[in-house]
């Protein structure tokens, strides 16, 4: 990448997603990384402008207190602490205090554009950092490297038709043109019409080289009767890559696998001392059995709104650019318990009402994500003059600005009644509605 870099090191703070994203939206790259890197890792980084220290418990930077002093001069950089421990004087204790390149923020500011006057001085005067980080240089430094690692070699990417493998599939059409083979798998957990516009919208309007896998029988079979979520994403993942292997091995030869990690992904499978929250992601590589030479995620530095204005730039339909976020084991994880093809139906049916309403009253852009989840809880009901017992619908609706947090969404009363009276009227088996007011933490967004 040839943008210049601000390095933000973890000391342990909830804030680094919030504080890279500021970075980023004055137009410098930055990327968080462990409290722990090492100064020969530091060394190695191209580009470096500048390094926040993001305060929290910790207070090791390459094996050293942060408190002794030394590192500063090791860093060969400006630095900025933000403190979030007003306690801490090591600020002021020499050698800091005689080094003109560091700079001190006893608090982050809590509103956004505060934030970013905060760090204007810092990266501009101080860094002498430049404004060059944008989709368009992006794009063009994704493409090198792309053409530089495959060569002349094939690529293989599971396009699901979501935003992300969207958007990794034009790159590397852009990039490698023919050399880039997708599959689309209909494993029977897509929403409704889904595997029809992803057809559409690759083999019509971008000329891709695409296949289609109606792989729905093989994995409804496997997944008939298992109830656990974390067992539900396994055996999803691994038929995944069966039927890539099987795909391969008709196409010829495949070299590489392409796929559509995001930066919240890598963050939320464990950067340094993170927990690890995800695990349906391939964001720590291949599995030992997988026949590929590498993987290939060159969306995995990006934001979910910078992989849109990606799309955006290489020319996608604004409509799949602003498609509703949707996970790896799909429907799977929104059907709570065990899995059957009468819950798959009853869940697509009620998640098209949901969305088709929001998009009437306008929601569309302003609510990150929308859709319902099946549980596995039956209740007493009446409809019309008979006792019923059927299940209970929940809807999930969050802003967000990174998928890291997220707040539940407020949406109108008259559109919660809407969408709740065109469910119950319109999908059998459904007799009460509940929307889901938690904030993420402690929920997720899905949940399972």
């Amino acid at each position: 990448m040839q943008q210049d870099l601000i390095l933000i090191l973890d000391l342990g703070s909830e804030e680094n997603s919030r504080l890279a994203r500021a970075v980023r939206a004055l137009g410098v790259y930055s990327e968080i990384h462990p409290h722990d890197i090492s100064a020969a890792e530091l060394a190695a980084l191209p580009n470096l402008k500048g390094i926040i220290l993001n305060g929290g418990k910790n207070r090791i930077v390459d094996g050293q207190s942060i408190d002794a002093g030394p590192w500063v001069y090791q860093a060969k950089v400006p630095l900025l602490l933000i403190d979030h421990q007003p306690s801490a004087q090591f600020h002021s204790q020499a050698p800091f205090s005689a080094e003109p390149s560091f700079s001190h923020l006893a608090a982050m500011a809590s509103e956004e554009l505060a934030l970013k006057a905060d760090l204007e001085p810092f990266l501009f005067e101080k860094c002498g950092a430049e404004k060059n980080w944008n989709m368009k240089n992006f794009i063009a430094d994704q493409i090198q490297l792309i053409r530089r690692q495959v060569g002349d070699k094939k690529v293989l990417l599971a396009l699901s038709g979501g935003v992300d493998s969207s958007v990794v599939a034009a790159l590397l059409i852009k990039a490698i043109g023919r050399q880039l083979h997708c599959v689309h798998v209909n494993h029977g957990l897509m929403r409704k019409g889904e595997s029809r516009q992803v057809l559409d919208a690759f083999q019509q309007e971008l000329g891709a080289n695409l296949v289609y896998v109606d792989a729905a029988d093989r994995f409804l079979d496997k997944l008939a009767g298992v109830a656990d979520p974390e067992e539900k994403r396994k055996i999803i993942g691994g038929e995944f890559i069966r039927v890539f292997e099987e795909e391969a091995g008709k196409l010829g030869k495949m070299d590489f696998l392409a796929q559509g990690t995001i930066y919240p992904d890598v963050i939320e499978s464990g950067v340094g001392d993170a927990a690890v929250i995800k695990s349906h992601h391939n964001v720590g590589g291949l599995p030992d059995y997988v026949d590929f030479e590498e993987i290939i995620e060159p969306l995995r530095d990006l934001f979910k709104d910078e992989v849109r204005m990606a799309g955006l730039e290489l020319g996608l339909p604004e409509e799949l650019v602003w498609r509703q976020p949707f996970p790896g084991p799909g429907l799977a994880i929104r059907v709570i318990g065990d899995i059957t093809r009468d819950k798959l139906a009853i869940l697509r049916d009620t998640d098209f009402i949901f969305r088709d309403e929001i998009a009437k009253a306008g929601l569309h852009r302003e609510i990150n994500q929308y859709f319902t989840v099946l549980t596995n809880m039956r209740s007493v009901g009446v409809m019309g003059d008979e006792r019923t017992y059927d299940y209970t619908l929940a809807l999930r609706a969050v802003t967000t600005t990174d998928f890291m947090t997220a707040d539940w969404a407020r949406l109108p009363y008259d559109l919660l009644e809407r969408v709740s009276n065109r469910i119950v009227n319109e999908v059998g088996h459904i007799n009460r509605i509940v929307y889901d007011i938690t904030s993420k933490p402690p929920a997720t967004i899905e949940w399972e």
